[in-house]
Parts: structure tokens; C-alpha cells; sequence
């Protein structure tokens, strides 16, 4: 077990300068971003490297490379202080008016253009000085993420990615095909044969990364040719226009990709699986009254249920 005695002699501010010369991998660097003098600085890098009986950072040439022993740290370390910094936050009374809070929540490209300008919107009236970051997340980092979720405030993700954690759900939607508005062979519509004869442009095609529907054409007998992956589906639109390919959104971003380019949305020729998105949680931040708040203000902001103008509505007027 941990000597709590050992943690009681713990500097916090050795937390601070330790995630600061692990970002930078330099001194001089460290403490200008810290606004601390370079010897105060190297004070504390010599403290650190006697608790942890390493150099963490060594030196090649003209610079510094962090030792085997700093590379396992620069996670648990970014961990760490963020924890910290939301223990000393948090305050036994919260009012979002007064509130400089910031909430961090990882998404995709596709929460970001829909539902997070819908959040921002509802929270900033009740609470004009709270800052929300979103930040987009991929199949590569959404391991990380998913370890990460104690020490940030939210996930937009579909079912089926991440479970045993709580979750609201706050997106539902179904998909459309986009084609560029000038493409002859959709003239009568999307069929089965056109899918297969046109070339398409795919967001995600890996084993481990792909989207449902995608897989449902395939498994429909739809062997499609992906002439270009683009893991963006806000993008989609800018490689369909002026192009014979087709490529498959969510239907809520449809309207966004007629504004960004010239496609036409196509009805897909079979009934695809809907797809449920939702905010997934740490159970760490069950009981805290910011992240309580954080919540209502996406089910105020929920897209694709039918009632989601009116709860929007009932959240402006602080309902």
C-alpha cells in the first residue's frame, strides 16, 4: 500500500514543473511557459530527479531527450494534474453565472458540426464565462481517450464503442448518400446497381475503425471501390463535388454539406441502421454539481428526438 506519509511530503508544484519540462523537453522553455526563472526551474528538475532516481530529461547533442522512465510519465503526469486542478476547482457552492469553469469533451468532426454549436449556445446563456473545449478525438486516439475519461468531462460517441460507463443520449440520426450535383448517373435516384458501379469516397475502413452503415453495404453484397478514405465527414462534401464518387453522412449534416459544396442528398436504396449518439462519462463525476449542470445542458441541446427545439427553448429562458 501507498505511504500516504511519503504523498504528505509531496510539492504539487513538482507536479506543475514536471508536466512543463516533459511538454517542452527544455529548461529554458519550462520555465518561460511557467514564468519562472531558469535556476528556480532547474531546482525543481534536480528535486525530481532524485524522487525518481533518473534524469528524465538526457542530453544528446544540443538538446534534451526524455529517458525511457519520462516517456511512461508524460501520460500518467497530464493525468495527474488534471485531477489536481479539478480537486482545488470544485467549490461547495456552484453557480454557472459566476462560473470560469472549463469542461473538456473529446468528439468527432460530425459531433462538432452539430450538436457542440447547440451546447455552446444553451450553456453560454446560463453561464457566459464558462469555456468549453472541444476536442476532436480519432480511432487512433480513442484508447487514450477512453483511459483519459476520470480526468475529462465528456465523449460524444455511438453506442457500441465504449460501454459500462453512464451516458446520456443526446443524437439520434440516420444516413444519406451525397453525390456532386452535377452527377448523371443518380439522375433517377440511388439504386443497388449504381452504388456498386461508382466509386466512393469512405470515412473510415479499417478492422477496428469503420462506420455501420458501411459495413451494411457490404454486407448487402455491395462491394464498393473507396478511390479516397477521408476521416472527416464534414469534409466529405469538398471530394464529392465536381466528381463521380458518392459518399454516406449522417442526415444531420446534410444541410451542412450543401452549404460547403455542390452535392445533391440521395435517399440510400435500403433502410440503414440508425445510429444513437451519446455523452459517456467517467462515474467519477456522477455526484458533482458542474457536471450535473454540464449534463442538463446537453439534454437541453439533444438532437433527433422529436422534442429537442423545445427543450433547447426551455434551456435559453433558464427552464
Amino acid at each position: 500500500m501507498f505511504d500516504e506519509r511519503l504523498l504528505s511530503r509531496l510539492d504539487l508544484n513538482l507536479l506543475v514543473a514536471l508536466d512543463a519540462l516533459l511538454t517542452e523537453k527544455n529548461v529554458t522553455r519550462a520555465a518561460a511557459r511557467l514564468q519562472l526563472s531558469q535556476p528556480s526551474l532547474s531546482a525543481s528538475l534536480g528535486k525530481l530527479r532524485r524522487h525518481f532516481n533518473d534524469q528524465l530529461l538526457a542530453r544528446r547533442g544540443n538538446a534534451y531527450e526524455l529517458t525511457p522512465l519520462a516517456v511512461r510519465l508524460v501520460e500518467h503526469t497530464t493525468v495527474a494534474l488534471d485531477a489536481a486542478r479539478r480537486v482545488f476547482e470544485s467549490q461547495s457552492r456552484w453557480d454557472p453565472s459566476e462560473s470560469e469553469r472549463e469542461f473538456i469533451i473529446h468528439c468527432s468532426d460530425y459531433s462538432l458540426a452539430t450538436i457542440a454549436p447547440r451546447v455552446m449556445r444553451i450553456a453560454h446563456r446560463q453561464a457566459p464565462h464558462v469555456r468549453l473545449h472541444f476536442v476532436p478525438s480519432t480511432p487512433e486516439t480513442m484508447d487514450e481517450v477512453v483511459l483519459r475519461l476520470p480526468s475529462i468531462d465528456g465523449l460524444l460517441l455511438p453506442h457500441g464503442v465504449i460501454s459500462q460507463m453512464p451516458h446520456l443520449d443526446v443524437m439520434r440520426d440516420d444516413w444519406v448518400a451525397i453525390a456532386a450535383a452535377g452527377n448523371e448517373r443518380v439522375t433517377g435516384g440511388l439504386t443497388m446497381d449504381v452504388m456498386s458501379a461508382s466509386p466512393w469516397v469512405f470515412t473510415y475502413r479499417t478492422r477496428s475503425a469503420f462506420t455501420s452503415v458501411g459495413r451494411q453495404v457490404e454486407m448487402l453484397g455491395v462491394n464498393p471501390w473507396v478511390e479516397a478514405v477521408v476521416e472527416s465527414f464534414v469534409l466529405l462534401p469538398l471530394f464529392v463535388e465536381h466528381s463521380d464518387s458518392l459518399a454516406i453522412i449522417q442526415r444531420h449534416l446534410a444541410p451542412i454539406a450543401q452549404r460547403m459544396g455542390e452535392v445533391q442528398v440521395l435517399e440510400l436504396p435500403f433502410e440503414a441502421v440508425p445510429v444513437l449518439n451519446a455523452l459517456w462519462w467517467h462515474p467519477v463525476h456522477e455526484t458533482d454539481p458542474e457536471h450535473r449542470w454540464l449534463r442538463q445542458v446537453f439534454a437541453a441541446a439533444r438532437i433527433g428526438f422529436g422534442d429537442e427545439e423545445d427543450g433547447a427553448d426551455a434551456a435559453l429562458r433558464g427552464g
